[in-house]
């Protein structure tokens, strides 16, 4: 179910075409970085991944099949801004996956299996540093606690394919390498399919196994939205080495990053 497989992907809106020839084969377990300029269609392709939006023309295959075309438990995401339910607590967020998971006719699971989802849940909280934060409402906590709790929030769910929009940007450094720690651990834990778009090329080698760049190719200037992106670099990674300053700096310099210094960084931390 974690393969995913995209061939002459295209979208467009209208006239303008943001995407197009986008080819790429994720095998399960693999861990894409998705890094480019602003704009160049990267959130879309991971809406597109999703089902949350189709595709103009191509084929993408996730499994065994055609992509469903609207969200499904096993395709999780987590976006760049917070996306909990502001009515509930945050460990009410968390109960509410299992709820949605196997709650039946009613929505919500009883007796044992209640308990053990609480138990999961408590965990979780523990695990991204929101423990006492157990009984507040997401107005009450930062908006990088509401990331972390958006993001415990999907893990939760153990999705096969995991989807993750700039989740990290907002969250103070420190903290950012703690759910690097966790998204690595629970990554290697249930050997899901992750695709991650981040504007920081550090993280992107820290976490990926691979990273692949979105660029335009072809240019009108009498009609710039005539062409769209398309992966214009896929490097392969070792996890268990450092990525070399060459490729950290020809990847930078293609994305237009001006400081190629902060990522080695990063990866280093």
């Amino acid at each position: 179910m974690s393969r995913i497989v995209v061939h002459g992907l295209e979208k467009s809106y209208g006239d303008a075409r943001v995407l197009e020839r986008v080819n790429v084969t994720a095998e399960a377990g693999e861990f894409l970085s998705l890094v480019g300029a602003s704009g160049c269609g990267k959130s879309t392709f991971l809406r597109i991944l999703l089902g949350q939006e189709q595709q103009s023309s191509g084929v993408v295959i996730v499994g065994d099949g055609p992509i469903v075309p609207e969200p499904t438990p096993q395709r999780g995401i987590v976006f760049q801004r917070y996306s909990v339910f502001p009515h509930l607590t945050a460990m009410q967020n968390l109960l509410l996956v299992e709820d949605f998971r196997s709650g039946g006719p009613f929505g919500r699971v009883f007796g044992a299996r209640r308990r053990k989802a609480r138990q999961e849940a408590e965990a979780m909280l523990a695990r991204v540093g929101l423990a006492h934060a157990r009984d507040l409402y997401p107005a009450s906590l930062s908006g990088g606690m509401q990331q972390r709790l958006a993001i415990a929030q999907t893990l939760l769910g153990r999705p096969q394919i995991l989807l993750l929009d700039e989740p990290f940007g907002a969250l103070d450094p420190g903290i950012r390498v703690e759910m690097h720690d966790l998204l690595t651990e629970l990554w290697t834990e249930h050997g899901m399919t992750v695709v991650m778009v981040t504007h920081d090329i550090g993280e992107a080698f820290k976490l990926g196994t691979r990273v692949l760049v979105f660029d335009k190719v072809r240019h009108d200037p009498q009609f710039p939205s005539a062409y769209g992106a398309t992966i214009t670099y896929d490097l392969k990674l070792d996890r268990k080495t450092r990525a070399s300053s060459h490729h950290l700096a020809k990847v930078a310099a293609m994305v237009g990053a001006t400081r190629p210094d902060s990522a080695m960084a990063t990866t280093a931390s």
